[in-house]
């Protein structure tokens, strides 16, 4: 991957592996300890994706690619409900 600095992934839009737009990264999770990104926190996700446009994390080995978007290598069947038992 690119070398980036994670301050720059701030409002880049998140791309399924099947080019459909999940939503926007709003921040990232760090380890401190090992110095080292763990998960992509996106926003603005569309109901048809996630029920409800709620926020999701992203771990940070589903991530393939970062240039002007962030491309996922996998991500799991969609529409995700609300709660995994409804």
């Amino acid at each position: 991957m690119v070398d980036r600095r994670l301050t720059q992934m701030h409002g880049l839009p998140v791309v399924l592996p099947d080019a459909r737009i999940l939503g926007i990264v709003h921040d990232v999770v760090l380890d401190e300890e090992a110095r080292t990104c763990t998960h992509l926190f996106v926003t603005e996700t569309t109901d048809t994706i996630i029920e409800g446009g709620m926020h999701v994390s992203i771990p940070w080995s589903w991530v393939r690619s970062i240039s002007d978007v962030i491309l996922l290598r996998w991500f799991p069947p969609t529409p995700i409900p609300r709660r995994p038992d409804s």
